[in-house]
Formats: structure tokens, sequence, C-alpha cells
């Protein structure tokens, strides 16, 4: 038995668990956009009252460690490892699309006669997204990469399978993919209850992180936009 803290940053969704041996005794999240560094102390806070633990009986804690949200990877990431410190607990980390994977897998119910593969889709702007594609077993087809979402992106695949989408990238894409054999699950958002069991086969390994090098997976090198100096000189 382990009781992991899970934090969830990587999307517009901000999301905390609180589990012992992939149950689950608490969740708080919100998908108010670029509100995680206003709520996710508050969120970890209000779970281990909810369940009257104290930090320090926390087995490990566990972060979803991108692609994603430069700023929201940043803030998780920061947290964990701020909690790792002061508790000299380990640190376990999730990639998003495979949790998101996870999740999408529990909740699709839909009987089909060909093989299910899922993809995950992560907003990165424009007509981007980050994605992947995982079997019903979890297995990863297609690595996880920055793709433009065009009408062939997924021929490959798509006449052998049943694809089906979900995410906050996953909407810009409905009007480009037509064929019958996508499907969309437009009630699906990432969270943190879907880290649980893949951050439990890690503690179960001793798979952990190194907390003082440890950065996410951003993919994609970040590029700020240029101030807005208009009237100062």
């Amino acid at each position: 038995m382990a009781i992991i803290l899970h934090i969830e940053t990587a999307t517009p969704v901000c999301s905390v668990a609180l589990t012992d041996n992939e149950r689950i005794l608490a969740i708080r999240e919100t998908s108010e956009k670029n509100a995680h560094s206003q709520v996710v102390t508050v969120f970890i806070d209000e779970i281990f009252r909810n369940c009257g633990l104290l930090p320090y009986q926390l087995d490990a804690i566990s972060v979803s460690k991108g692609p994603g949200s430069y700023t929201g990877l940043r803030i998780g990431v920061s947290t964990a490892k701020g909690i790792c410190w002061a508790l000299d607990k380990p640190m376990i980390s999730v990639g998003t699309p495979e949790a998101m994977a996870l999740g999408m897998r529990e909740k699709y119910t839909q009987k089909e006669k060909l093989p299910i593969l899922f993809a995950p889709m992560i907003d990165a702007r424009r007509m981007e997204v980050y994605t992947g594609l995982f079997d019903e077993d979890l297995n990863n087809i297609r690595p996880v990469y920055a793709a433009i979402i065009e009408e062939n992106t997924f021929d490959a695949f798509i006449e052998n399978h049943i694809i089906c989408f979900a995410g906050d990238g996953a909407e810009k894409c409905e009007s480009v993919f037509t064929h019958p054999n996508f499907r969309f699950m437009n009630d699906f958002q990432a969270s943190s209850a879907y880290l649980a069991r893949l951050a439990s086969a890690k503690f179960a390994d001793g798979n952990f992180e190194d907390v003082a090098y440890f950065e996410p997976f951003y993919l994609k090198d970040f590029i700020a936009g240029k101030p807005n100096v208009k009237g100062l000189r």
C-alpha cells in the first residue's frame, strides 16, 4: 500500500488527487483557465484536511510531466519538487498523454468491430496538437509528437482501426477528421485520477525521478511572445 499525491497541471485542468494503493481518497479539480498557480496548493491542503491525513504520511508524489502547457507544467513540477524536498519523499513522473489514454480507455464503452486506438490531444495552439496513439493495452503505437492537424494525419491507421480523440486539442479536429472510423469524446478532460495506476506501478518498481535535475517533457522549445512596449520609450 502506498499513499501518493498526484498533480495534473499540463492542460487547462488543474487537478489534485490523493490515493491509497490506487484507491482515490480525495480529488479536487477545476478547468478554469490560468488558475493553476492560484489553486494547486489550496487543493492539496483541502484534500489532506478532507482525508484527515498529514503530508508526512505520504509515500510519494506523482506529477503529470507533459507535454502540454509550458506554464502549467512548470507550476505542477515546481510544486511537486517543493513537497518532495520538504518531506524527503520520492517523485514519480507520468506522461500526460499516457495518463489521458488510460482515462479514455476507462470511459469508452462503445462496442466496435475494429481495434481501438486512443489519441489524446493536447492543444498546442493554432492547428497543432501534442498527440500519440495508444492501443487498448496502452502500448504506444505512435510515439508522442507535435502534429499539424490535416485531413491525412492518421491515414496510416484509420482503415483498420477506430481512432478515438479526446482532450482540449480534440475540438479543432472535428471539422477536419470526417472518416467514419473516427470517434470523439467531447466530455473528456485530463485528471489527476488517471495518474494513479501508472504512478502506483512505478512506485512498486522504485522508478523515481531525480528531484534536483528533473524537467518536464516540453517536446517543443518554449518561445516567449514579445512584450508590448509601445509608448514606453
